[in-house]
């Protein structure tokens, strides 16, 4: 069982260590990652073996909250976030960061204005005042220790457990400069009570209460503007919660009936109207319409959406009524697992943060260890200077804090797994974020990756008088019967251009060649080369047209009537539009692209020559594409894969990076690291530009972490002062710290602006009819006619596909196109079919044929 639990009270990445130590060594859980950033901890475990409440029990003993996982889905169902929303966590903060400065501000005054030289009441003058100097500043920073007592409450109590973390520091340095201040006041009552003047005047110089007050204040100003900072980064997640619509218009019993999209249950039908979302995925089963599905792939094009067409929670119907029929809901749509992998991919962790996570388990500790000796050494340099001594020990404390260490890798992580889910490439695990930036090859599946996936008509070559428009007619007629590939190219290629077919008698496949078949009284072959030879058919000059379309990477087809040779149409899986734009832009990125195919080398061969391709491996089985991954990587070479179909999935799961194809199996999917959403080749390369993107803004702020640590702990602690005269007073070290986190999370947040270098220029996609034709033609010596039927008695779909599959069963009847808005069927028929006949079939389908035109 894997679930993810919302965890409070974390402050740091001290804490978010603590808890996964805590969590990790209850018996059963395999794996922990807690993201410090949203709060949430993702647990692999055993349910045999350990309960979710056994986990939650080990937070609360590390001295942390948590809810159960229940509790969260429902908390996420209803806001962007669990119980303790980020809004209500801002405000709380802004309030408090209010009040402290209303009491601060008076109090510096207080404190800096005979230092300074600014105006004071008399009352504040004067050595016989001392006491109500003092006693007033302490009165001021009362207030603010209340307002801020979550440092205290969290710090204290974490120490207490032996698992101290930020918060420990700051409640030990402002506590310590308070009751250093509190010692004082108790030295000037003594000095006015004896009459000792020198004590008065040292004393009431040296209160530090404003340092206290300061302190908490800065870092609460820090923390505002860090998780101020911080909501950006979650932007992502919570624009794709806020596409889900919150109810669905459902039909139930003949009646529209609107209800929360948590009710719809699957195969129920759903109406969706011009403007409205879908609320949950499913199949179209009435209707047509566009459809933006910009929020799911990133692509701005509508998508068309006929019966038997998939649509996916959260795309925008733009046109047309339709209703579909729910296949997914809840949390099995698509829209629900992008933000479950959005967010387990930012609850995970790269390998280059488990540094970062290393030096924070024993960060603390190690502070208040320096903090404790620089005291002591200062106490012994000084000759006793109590006041040196606590300066420097409460400055290391309030700079050593770990924040800017802990907010480095996950901030960046979160703002580029974000960042990916906008283009339509959903990241499933920090690791693979991180492992892709270091890719030196890329294995590219050919078929529906590199190429289209389906075959489609290239070329028409006729040969004597036979013309373009004859030879797809005969070729259609005769591959229609078939259930070859190629075949259906051939039809749709006819059927683009709305040419009719020709009723077809004997039809016969012949094996691994081709097939045959009577039109019209004339004998027509359809096939190979080896079919024509065996039919004694000279090619003649036909040859070498055929051989240069074969080393093209196209399947020349040969067609012929009564023993004479009519032509020849080149079939081929083009490639995709921006197939040529990826590879270049691998090769930009120094990656080396192999094509790894199932396909003949020759056809490989022309696929990979045209589209730029390093190294091409054919004729390889399903089962021996892992194998050829695994050879790579024993070169030494980091693989990433691209593949779609099932036989790509032990690959997939072998690279060091997967990536399938959106459009491709739910099995691929499962095994790859990262999934293209918009089925596009070039947004594997985008990935790999966010990849490299992303690692290059964690080092950056990895090392400003540990710099700003190297340079302010040795400076905060007075080691530079026997050469430079330089100590850092607490308050600038407060300031100091504060700024750092917003530093890291700014830098982070610069990766919002990513955007890929390699994008398609506009290319044009493979015309739809590549032999260019113009209008609908009369083909010779074939009959053509059109009819239609006015039918009543149609509802839905399935009435419509009932009346349509009548009609194409009748001899003559060559297609069918049925309106179920306008209740008609329009008939392209062959050869002659009474209206008798057509009104009998409609009628013995179940409905009535009211008009025939």
């Amino acid at each position: 069982m894997k679930e993810t639990y919302h965890v409070t009270g974390m402050t740091c990445t001290a804490c978010s260590s603590h808890v996964e130590k805590a969590v990790g060594k209850v018996a059963g859980v395999r794996s922990v990652s807690v993201n410090l950033m949203t709060g949430s901890m993702l647990v692999d475990y055993d349910q045999t073996a350990v309960t979710p409440a056994d986990i939650v029990e080990a937070v609360v003993d590390a001295g942390y909250g948590a809810s159960l996982p229940g509790a969260a889905k429902t908390a996420r169902r209803e806001g962007t976030q669990p119980p303790d929303t980020l809004g209500e966590e801002l405000r709380q903060m802004k309030l408090r960061l209010i009040l402290s400065f209303c009491f601060l501000i008076p109090l510096f005054y207080l404190s800096m204005g005979h230092m300074m030289g600014w105006p004071l009441p008399a009352l504040f003058h004067g050595r016989e005042n001392a006491m109500l100097f003092a006693l007033t500043q302490f009165l001021l920073v009362l207030p603010i220790l209340y307002i801020n007592d979550k440092y205290y409450k969290v710090g204290f109590k974490t120490l207490w457990k032996r698992a101290p973390n930020m918060d420990s520091l700051i409640a030990l340095g402002s506590a310590a400069a308070v009751l250093y201040g509190v010692a004082a006041l108790y030295q000037i009552a003594w000095g006015l009570g004896h009459g000792d003047a020198a004590r008065v005047d040292k004393w009431s110089m040296d209160l530090y209460l404003e340092s206290a007050g300061m302190i908490l204040t800065l870092i609460t100003l820090g923390k505002f503007l860090e998780t101020r900072s911080k909501g950006k980064t979650g932007q992502a997640i919570s624009r794709l919660m806020d596409l889900s619509p919150k109810t669905a218009t459902v039909l139930r019993n003949g009646a529209e009936v609107e209800v929360p999209v948590e009710e719809v249950a699957v195969g129920e039908r759903i109406v969706v109207k011009p403007g409205g979302r879908v609320p949950v995925d499913g199949v179209v089963v009435e209707g047509w319409s566009s459809v933006d599905e910009s929020a799911l792939t990133g692509e701005s094009i509508p998508v068309e959406k006929a019966p038997g067409a998939k649509v996916a929670a959260a795309s925008i119907n733009q046109s047309g009524t339709f209703t579909f029929e729910a296949t997914r809901v809840g949390e099995d749509t698509t829209l629900s697992q992008m933000i479950r992998l959005v967010e387990e991919a930012s609850a995970s962790k790269a390998p280059i943060a488990k540094l970062a996570d290393r030096v924070a388990g024993v960060f603390v500790p190690v502070v208040i260890g320096i903090a404790l000796v620089t005291a002591l050494v200062w106490l012994a340099v000084t000759g006793g200077d109590i006041a040196r001594a606590l300066t420097a020990g409460v400055a290391v404390l309030v700079i050593s804090c770990p924040c800017a260490l802990g907010l480095a890798t996950p901030v960046a992580i979160m703002v580029g797994t974000g960042k990916g889910a906008e283009h339509g490439i959903l990241i499933k695990s920090a690791q693979a974020l991180e492992t892709l930036h270091a890719i030196d090859t890329v294995v590219l599946d050919k078929t529906g990756t590199l190429t289209q996936g389906k075959p489609r008509v290239t070329e028409v070559l006729p040969l004597g008088d036979t013309t373009e428009e004859e030879l797809l007619c005969v070729a259609a007629s005769l591959e229609k019967p078939s259930e070859h590939p190629l075949s259906s190219a051939i039809v749709s290629a006819a059927q683009e251009r709305e040419i009719p077919l020709a009723p077809v008698s004997g039809f016969a496949a012949l094996h691994g060649k081709g097939i045959r078949g009577e039109i019209q009284g004339g004998q027509f072959l359809a096939g190979n080369a080896a079919l024509l030879a065996d039919e004694g058919i000279s090619l003649g000059a036909a040859a070498g047209q055929a051989e240069e379309l074969a080393a093209q990477g196209k399947t020349p087809l040969f067609f012929a009537r009564d023993g004479e040779l009519l032509g020849i149409i080149a079939v081929a899986d083009l490639p995709k539009p921006t197939s040529a734009a990826a590879v270049e832009g691998f090769h930009a990125l120094g990656i080396r692209v192999v094509m790894l195919t199932g396909d003949n080398a020759r056809t490989a061969q022309a696929v990979g020559r045209s589209l730029g391709v390093d190294e091409i491996i054919a004729e390889v089985l399903p089962q021996d594409k892992e194998r050829q991954v695994a050879a790579l990587q024993s070169q030494g070479r980091k693989v990433a894969m691209v593949g779609d179909g099932i036989n790509d999935a032990p690959a997939l799961a072998r690279a060091d990076v997967g990536l399938a194809i959106g459009a491709g199996t739910d099995v691929a999917i499962e095994s790859a690291d990262i999934v293209l959403m918009k089925s596009d080749l070039l947004d594997a390369v985008t990935a790999v530009e966010l990849s490299k993107s992303v690692i290059r803004n964690i080092k950056q702020n990895l090392f400003w972490a540990f710099i700003y640590n190297i340079i302010g702990i040795p400076l905060a602690a007075g080691v530079w002062y026997p050469l430079f005269h330089i100590m850092l007073n607490p308050m600038f070290a407060s300031a100091a710290m504060s700024m750092s986190s917003v530093c890291v999370v700014s830098n982070a947040l610069r990766l919002r602006l990513f955007k890929p270098r390699f994008s398609p220029s506009a290319p044009s996609a493979p015309s739809d009819t590549p032999c260019g034709c113009g209008e609908p033609i009369s083909t010779k010596g074939v009959f053509s006619m059109t009819k239609k039927l006015t039918i009543e008695g149609m509802m839905c779909s399935h009435c419509t596909g009932r009346v349509e599959k009548a009609l194409s069963a009748l001899e003559g009847v060559s297609s069918v196109v049925m309106d179920l808005e306008g209740k008609s069927a329009t008939v392209t028929l062959s050869a002659d079919v009474s209206d008798a006949l057509l009104t009998q079939t409609v009628t013995d389908a179940g409905y009535e044929v009211t008009a025939i035109q």
